[in-house]
């Protein structure tokens, strides 16, 4: 069975009481040792009557996780293998810190679902971060989010345990973001105002090199982006818009829209973060410069607004703003989130599932930066008649394996 909390429903008051000052939200960072998990904490950092930070995880990075656990003296720490948990409890004994140090799957789980914790801040890359997602969901907490892949391979079941669990979903991506920023808080009004949205993309380092040369783009090149600071996975995600063909996924369970009605142009300048065009052809659009710490900010403090850290964008250095449309030579990735949502249920998950694969091959040098297009789009076909219905966490995660070693049969086809 998969992971999850022993009592969902559990929630407990904040800090402080209402009567005194405000109380502070105490919070969790999943992926805390990320490109978006230290800006979530910089911010935090600026307002420390605000903010409590109750658990930090990570993945590899002990030594970054042993730098947080000193400064913010979280009540719980999770890493996945009990030796890289040894040596931060080890570490943390020495110098006199309390922080419990827990270990898999579980123990995410139950953090993100613990009663003294009011918001999370889920922001573990790929599918590995769909069960805690799904554990803060239905124990009603304020959710950021900023894994993806939550949504993706999660679809309908996810947003059921969003419902179900009475949580406050916070998109954190950039785009998502933008978006949200645009509507109006009562979700019941959107679909009268919405005509379509518009997902801006940067089109990363290759937006202008001839597709003809992509065979011979390296994983340092890839990783290059030119305007946004990010981990490797989604660096070469941008490079390959595969980020972009994710976000359509994404907003189209976030804002309940058709396929047809998510749209994405490419915006170099990375300013205009995205649009949402409305019935009346007004278009609306949230602009700042490219820093995480906005959408970040505005998630932790949503319905209000407080400092986060970002530089302000002025608008008499601005040289132009241009728009251009994708080029499928370039990019043919895009079209596969419109393929997938238009396929069986689960054909999101197989996508997803492929490109975690094909992406850590191309990385480790085992394939080209072309053959990712090719593992994703030949696994997704090869499942489109193999999908049965997924009605619990478990059948999604077990999508999710069978995908991943079809994924790994083709990148062993194109490495030999």
């Amino acid at each position: 069975m998969s992971p999850m909390p022993s009592h969902p429903a559990s929630v407990s008051a904040p800090s402080a009481g209402p009567a005194g000052a405000s109380p502070r939200q105490r919070l969790a960072v999943l992926g805390s040792t990320g490109s978006v998990g230290a800006s979530t904490l910089d911010v935090v950092a600026r307002h420390p009557e605000r903010f409590e930070i109750v658990g930090l995880t990570a993945h590899a990075r002990v030594d970054v996780l042993l730098q947080q656990c000193l400064r913010w003296r979280p009540r719980v720490a999770v890493l996945p293998t009990e030796e890289r948990a040894a040596t931060l409890r080890a570490a943390l004994a020495a110098q006199g810190v309390a922080t419990e140090v827990q270990v898999g799957a579980q123990a995410l789980c139950d953090l993100a679902a613990a009663p003294d914790v009011d918001s999370v801040m889920a922001a573990i890359v790929g599918a590995a971060g769909l069960p805690p997602c799904m554990a803060a969901a239905y124990a009603g907490k304020r959710l950021l989010l900023a894994n993806k892949e939550a949504l993706v391979v999660g679809a309908d079941l996810f947003m059921q345990a969003v419902r179900d669990g009475g949580a406050t979903l916070l998109p954190i991506d950039s785009e998502h973001s933008a978006i949200f920023q645009c509507l109006p808080e009562d979700r019941r009004a959107w679909a009268a105002r919405i005509d379509h949205i518009i997902l801006t993309a940067s089109g990363g380092p290759f937006r202008q090199r001839d597709p003809a040369s992509f065979d011979s783009i390296t994983p340092a090149q890839a990783v290059a982006h030119p305007n946004w600071v990010m981990g490797q996975k989604i660096s070469v995600d941008s490079a390959t818009m595969m980020n972009k063909a994710l976000e359509v996924i994404e907003a189209r369970w976030l804002f309940d829209l058709p396929p047809e009605r998510i749209r994405v142009v490419l915006h170099p300048q990375s300013i205009i973060h995205s649009m949402v065009v409305c019935r009346d052809a007004s278009v609306l659009a949230q602009l700042g410069t490219p820093d995480m710490k906005v959408p970040i900010a505005y998630g932790l403090s949503f319905p209000e607004r407080i400092e986060s850290g970002a530089d302000r964008l002025d608008f008499l250095k601005l040289q132009a703003l241009s728009f251009e449309a994708p080029d499928p030579a370039r990019f043919p990735g895009l079209q596969l989130a419109y393929d997938a949502l238009a396929a069986p249920a689960g054909s999101t998950a197989v996508l997803n599932a492929a490109n975690e694969e094909a992406v850590a091959a191309f990385l480790a040098g085992r394939i080209r930066f072309t053959d990712i297009h090719r593992v994703n789009a030949g696994t997704v076909d090869a499942f489109v008649l193999r999908l049965g219905p997924a009605r619990l966490l478990d059948d999604l995660l077990d999508i999710d394996r069978r995908a991943r070693a079809a994924a790994r049969q083709r990148i062993e086809e194109l490495a030999s």
